[in-house]
C-alpha cells in the first residue's frame, strides 16, 4: 500500500504518502491564496523525500471538505487527474474535519472548527478523534455558542473565535499525514469512505446575476 493523501479545503496546502505503517514524507505550507500554485510542488516533494515516482501509488486520499469553493476543487481535481494517470486507482475521500479530529488524538467530546469566512465556522462535534457524531455544518460561531460550550475544541476556527471556543487546543491546521494515517486505518478495518465531491455546505461566492441586460443588435 502506498497512499497519497491531499488536501487544500483550508489555507493549508498539504501532502503526505503514507505507506500502510507510517507516514513516509509530508509537506505542508499555510497560504489562503496560493492552492493551485503550491498543491503540485508538495505533491513532487513528498515522492523526491521518499524517493518514488508517481507510478508507486495505489491509493489516493483527498479531503472533501467542508471549505471555500476555489481551494477546496484544486484537491479534489488533482485527485482525479492523478488517479486518472495512474490507470484509475481509488481515490477515498475524507471529511477535512476529521483529518483535524484525528490528527488531535482527543479522546474526550470535543469540537473541531475551522475558518469559513463571512464570520463563520465549519464544524463538527465528536465523541472522541474517531467518532464524529454531528455535522458538518457551518453557522456563525454566536449561534453555536450553547451547543459547543464546555467543549474542547481544535482548528484555526477555534483560535478566531476565543469567546465560544475558550478552550482551544492543536492542531490548528489540517495535515495530510493525518488524514493518510485516517485513511490507512479505516482502509484496514473495512471503513467507509466519503464520495470525492467538493463538500461545500453553501452555494460559491460568484453566482451569474439574476437581472442582467440584454444587449440587442440595432
Amino acid at each position: 500500500m502506498l497512499l497519497l493523501a491531499m488536501d487544500t479545503a483550508t489555507p493549508a496546502v498539504t501532502a503526505a504518502l503514507h505507506d500502510g505503517d507510517s507516514v513516509v514524507a509530508e509537506s505542508s505550507q499555510v497560504d489562503a491564496r496560493r492552492h493551485g500554485e503550491l498543491l503540485l510542488p508538495a505533491v513532487r516533494r513528498v515522492l523526491q523525500e521518499a524517493g518514488l515516482t508517481l507510478d508507486a501509488v495505489t491509493g489516493i486520499v483527498v479531503g472533501v471538505g467542508p471549505g471555500p469553493y476555489t481551494g477546496l476543487r484544486v484537491g479534489l481535481v488533482t485527485a482525479a487527474t492523478f488517479a486518472s494517470a495512474l490507470g484509475g486507482v481509488p481515490v477515498h475521500g475524507l471529511c477535512t474535519l476529521d483529518g483535524l479530529a484525528y490528527a488531535s488524538g482527543i479522546e474526550e467530546p470535543f469540537v473541531v472548527a475551522t475558518d469559513a469566512r463571512r464570520k463563520e465556522v465549519y464544524w463538527a462535534r465528536y465523541d472522541d478523534c474517531r467518532t464524529r457524531v454531528t455535522g458538518p455544518a457551518v453557522d456563525r460561531p454566536a449561534d453555536i455558542a450553547e451547543r459547543v460550550a464546555g467543549f474542547p475544541a481544535v482548528g484555526a476556527g477555534a483560535r478566531l473565535y476565543p469567546e465560544v471556543f475558550p478552550d482551544a487546543r492543536d492542531p490548528e491546521h489540517q495535515s495530510a499525514a493525518a488524514l493518510a494515517a485516517l485513511a490507512a486505518e479505516r482502509l484496514k478495518a473495512g471503513g467507509a469512505f466519503e464520495d470525492p465531491r467538493p463538500l461545500y455546505l453553501r452555494r460559491p461566492d460568484a453566482q451569474v446575476p439574476k437581472n442582467y441586460k440584454v444587449v440587442t443588435p440595432k
